[in-house]
């Protein structure tokens, strides 16, 4: 027999019994366009979360406070800060490999403007913050270096500011009031969107030596970000920081860092690992459902093949090899697995696209795995038509020809 026509024979085959195809199908159907989904959904996450990182600024380096210790106890990273900004000026001086850096005092307070108030992010912060944290004036200007060493009453604000606490109208020149202390609006900062902490427009950044004077009270700062001159000084310029730190600080050799430092590239790829771990597991869930499918399909092509015994007596009397019905069988088998593929992948597709566009869910569909749960789909036809078509093939013609 040609491969045409034993096409053709599977087709015509599927097509008498097109309602118990359908129903068999199914696992299919569902197990590739669950896999597709699935995988869309983990990825889109992973782009996102990746965006977000990469949008905190690159070639970043984030000095951070370290675990404190008193009598042997640890009392948790945080517990108080380690940073001052003595130790800015010194690593303005001692790092070579810096671009540029800017402390961070994180604060929140309640906005006022006239009759409106906002409860919003504040951070005071240097004049650097625009170039560490890759971001613009929309309009208006950043403070300046005089008005930083004044701690000056300057602010600039973010679009959801605007938006919650103004109204949509220009702030510029504005006055707000956080907590007691009254500030001037001289800048608005482009949008950003959300990031790792929230929304990045969400945000009133002043001079970080007005916000430890005014706000804070304190010379502390919560964090140091610092911007590499290229991605591959980060790993020096870590040691820069660390040696630095470690003398300004006056640790003894064999004391422990009271401080971290987080390095931009490394969260990149732990989330990275993760989430994709995390996909991986998910499709490996939705891929149970394909073997459940492939189940279904040796059950049918086993109840094919004792419903057309007499058939297959019939082929073999008038001339098939046994190759001839075994092929015949693990075609049909294959088809059926292809088409709930195929419909499989049109419903992965457009399940992905729904889940964009009309429920915010970020995805990011792959060729790849398009491609191979399709052909995943097909090597179940294989491995699940295989017995029920060896078995068609073995079937004696004589005793064929008797049954039923």
């Amino acid at each position: 027999m040609t491969y045409w026509l034993l096409l053709k024979t599977a087709l015509q085959s599927i097509r008498l019994n097109w309602l118990r195809t359908l129903l068999t199908l199914l696992g299919i159907v569902i197990g590739v366009s669950s896999v597709i989904v699935m995988t869309a959904v983990g990825q889109g996450a992973q782009e996102s979360v990746i965006a977000r990182i990469s949008a905190m600024g690159s070639n970043l380096l984030t000095v951070v406070p370290g675990a404190s210790r008193s009598g042997g106890v640890n009392f948790g990273r945080g517990f108080r800060s380690t940073l001052y900004s003595r130790d800015l000026v010194y690593l303005r001086k001692a790092l070579t490999l810096a671009n540029a850096m800017t402390p961070v005092v994180n604060g929140s307070g309640q906005l006022v403007w006239g009759a409106s108030n906002y409860s919003s992010t504040v951070q005071g912060v240097s004049t650097d913050f625009l170039l560490v944290r890759n971001r613009e004036i929309e309009s208006g200007v950043m403070f300046s270096e005089a008005e930083q060493a004044q701690r000056a009453t300057v602010a600039v604000v973010g679009q959801t500011v605007i938006n919650e606490l103004f109204g949509g109208e220009d702030p510029i020149g504005q006055k707000i009031r956080v907590g007691r202390t009254p500030f001037t609006v001289i800048g608005t900062l482009k949008t950003s969107g959300a990031g790792m902490g929230g929304d990045n427009d969400d945000l009133v950044i002043v001079p970080y030596t007005t916000a430890q004077a005014r706000l804070s009270g304190s010379d502390t700062v919560n964090q140091i970000a610092i911007q590499a001159v290229d991605e591959h000084s980060m790993p020096a310029l870590q040691e820069e920081i660390t040696q630095s730190l470690r003398t300004i600080h006056r640790l003894a050799p064999d004391a422990d860092d009271d401080f971290n430092i987080r390095n931009q590239a490394d969260m990149i790829s732990l989330v990275s690992e993760s989430i994709a771990t995390f996909t991986l597991l998910l499709g490996a869930i939705a891929g149970i459902s394909l073997l459940v499918g492939g189940i279904g399909i040796m059950n049918m092509m086993l109840v094919a093949v004792t419903e057309r015994t007499k058939e297959i007596g019939l082929r073999i009397a008038v001339g098939a090899r046994g190759s001839d019905i075994m092929l015949q069988f693990l075609i049909e088998s294959v088809l059926i697995c292809l088409m709930g593929g195929l419909l499989g992948l049109l419903f992965g597709v457009g399940g992905a696209y729904a889940l964009q566009h009309f429920f915010g869910v970020n995805t990011a569909l792959s060729t790849d795995t398009m491609i191979i749960s399709v052909g995943f789909a097909a090597f179940v036809g294989v491995a699940f038509g295989l017995y029920p078509a060896y078995r068609a093939s073995q079937l004696d013609p004589i005793e064929a020809l008797r049954y039923g």
